[in-house]
C-alpha cells in the first residue's frame, strides 16, 4: 500500500493516463529531469502524482521538530541537525 503525505492547503495532483500512454522507467526519468521544480511520485498503478510545496501548517510542524532536534543535540553534544 502506497501512502501519500498530503497538506491540507492542497492536495497532491493525480495524473491518471489510458494504458497506452504509460511511461517506461528511462521515459518517467527523464520526465522528472525535465521538471526538477516538481516533486513528481509514481505509483505501482503507473499514477503520476505531483507533490505540492509544504504550506503553512506543515512548514511550523517542520520548524518545531527541527527546534528541538536542535535543542536536543546542543544539550546532549551529540550529531547534527540539518
Amino acid at each position: 500500500m502506497l501512502t501519500i503525505a498530503t497538506t491540507p492547503e492542497m492536495p497532491p495532483l493525480v495524473i491518471h493516463a489510458r494504458a497506452e500512454m504509460k511511461m517506461t522507467d528511462d521515459e518517467f526519468f527523464e520526465f522528472c529531469q525535465l521538471n526538477p521544480d516538481l516533486h513528481i511520485e509514481r505509483t505501482a498503478e503507473g499514477e503520476i502524482i505531483m507533490m505540492s510545496p509544504a504550506g503553512g501548517e506543515t512548514a511550523n510542524r517542520n520548524a518545531y521538530l527541527t527546534m528541538m532536534l536542535g535543542i536536543w543535540t546542543r544539550q546532549n553534544r551529540e550529531g547534527s541537525v540539518f
